[in-house]
């Protein structure tokens, strides 16, 4: 495909939106050989196995990592027959495979002018493709990306919640996700819906998901394709350090304030940490010099 992705009246909303809220967008990556099923399933096919993650459709809105059953099928024949397997792909880091990471920089080259001026460069782009069937959830969650969702085939409704409600996703929760220690799924509770936003997109449709808003997905009546495109930034990057410079201050006992949204800059606590990780690196017995 030729041509832009986001014209005016979507780099327009996105410029409103940048980096801390979301928004709904207008897209024009439509019919693009790359992205039909059968291009999918051979991509499946190509990339390596731990980029690949499929699970069942039928799933709770929260649910712990561990308690997802396994699916049945294998991921390419579950992609072949999606409006049937009653499945969730999703194709991680497609930008493995040059045609799809020449796809990812375009789309994401067409969002500099916007990006690079508010969160500085943008780092460490990678795209993911979700291939569900009808009625598919994928469970509530959060990321530590920049990320656009784009919806190409049926239909899907993302429900977001703000990064800054600490009653949904709890300081300790961020933190210990930043150490390594808990996986990016989170608790829901029933009396969460009400504070959040659902948003229902179509195929050239998409929306805005700031660094770290909890969320989660359900499907519509027909199978569904949608890209994510994803980067990090100096800024996202910071807040991340922030937060494991706060979970290292909370085992001392201590009760640190939460990193600041956009634009406060988080640096104070990032150089902090990063200074101490350099540390501990240096008294590791295996780090002294050869």
């Amino acid at each position: 495909m030729d041509g832009t992705v986001f014209d005016s009246s979507a780099k327009t909303a996105f410029a409103g939106a940048y980096p801390g809220h979301t928004c709904k967008l207008t897209h024009l990556l439509a019919d693009d050989p790359l992205l039909t099923l059968d291009a999918l399933a051979d991509l499946a096919g190509a990339l390596p196995a731990d980029s690949i993650e499929y699970n069942p459709g039928s799933l709770p809105i929260g649910i712990a990592p561990e308690d997802v059953p396994s699916s049945e099928l294998g991921v390419v024949e579950t992609i072949r027959n999606i409006g049937e397997s009653g499945s969730w792909v999703v194709l991680k880091r497609i930008e493995q495979i040059e045609a799809y990471g020449a796809l990812l920089e375009r789309i994401l080259g067409e969002l500099t002018d916007v990006v690079v001026p508010r969160t500085g460069e943008m780092l460490q782009h990678e795209g993911f493709i979700f291939v569900s069937s009808p009625g598919a959830v994928t469970p509530f969650h959060f990321d530590p990306e920049h990320n656009i969702l784009l919806q190409l085939n049926g239909s899907k409704t993302m429900t977001l919640f703000s990064v800054e409600d600490e009653a949904i996703s709890p300081p300790g929760v961020h933190e210990a996700f930043h150490m390594g220690e808990h996986h990016r799924n989170l608790t829901y509770r029933d009396d969460f819906a009400e504070r959040g936003t659902a948003i229902a997109i179509g195929p050239g449709e998409a929306i805005h998901v700031p660094v770290k808003s909890p969320h989660w997905v359900q499907v519509g009546a027909e199978p569904s394709i949608s890209l994510s495109i994803t980067w990090r930034s100096e800024w996202s990057y910071a807040e991340a350090d922030a937060r494991a410079f706060n979970r290292a201050m909370r085992k001392l006992g201590l009760k640190p304030s939460s990193p600041r949204p956009f634009p406060s800059s988080n640096k104070g606590k990032a150089l902090a940490w990063r200074a101490i990780s350099r540390a501990n690196a240096m008294l590791k017995p295996d780090s002294a010099a050869t």
